[in-house]
C-alpha cells in the first residue's frame, strides 16, 4: 500500500462502536419474559411473524435473541464445557447488580465473587442455558 493509500484509508476508516451478542433461544417470548422482568432489560423490537428475533437493551448493553428450532446446546455439552460464555456484560460495580437480581428470584449460575485480577464477576443462566457473566470492580 502507498504512502497516498494509506492516508486515504485512514481517513476513511470507521470506529467500531459496539459489538451485540446474539444468543440462540428456544422460546422467544420466554426468553423476552425472563431478560425483561429477571435482568431488568427493556424490549428494543421483535422481527418477524410469528417473532423469530429480538433485541433487549439495558443501559449501555444490547443483546440479540434469535429464535432456533430445537435444543440451542447438544445433550452434552455443559458436561464438556461448565462455563463457557455465551456473553460478557461489563459494569460499574458488580455488587449491586447482584444483589438487584437476587432480590428478583434469578438463580446464579455462579454467586457473587472477586477474581484473581480484582474483578467481581457473576453468571447467570438464561432458560436455554446461555451463561451471561456480570463483570465489574469494587
Amino acid at each position: 500500500m502507498t504512502k497516498s493509500n494509506q492516508v486515504e484509508a485512514s481517513m476513511t476508516r470507521s470506529a467500531i462502536i459496539a459489538a451485540e451478542p446474539q444468543l440462540f433461544v428456544s422460546e422467544l417470548e420466554a426468553s423476552l419474559a425472563f431478560y425483561e422482568e429477571k435482568l431488568g432489560f427493556r424490549r428494543v423490537f421483535t422481527s418477524g411473524e410469528p417473532a423469530f428475533y429480538a433485541q433487549v437493551a439495558r443501559d449501555g448493553a444490547k443483546l440479540n435473541l434469535r429464535r432456533v428450532e430445537g435444543p440451542v446446546f447438544a445433550e452434552h455439552f455443559r458436561v464438556h464445557e461448565p462455563d463457557a460464555l455465551s456473553a460478557t456484560l461489563t459494569l460499574d460495580d458488580a455488587r449491586p447488580v447482584f444483589l438487584e437480581l437476587q432480590a428478583a428470584g434469578v438463580i446464579f449460575h455462579q454467586s457473587l465473587r472477586r477474581e484473581p485480577w480484582g474483578a467481581q464477576t457473576f453468571i447467570v443462566s438464561d432458560p436455554d442455558g446461555n451463561l451471561i457473566l456480570f463483570a465489574g470492580g469494587s
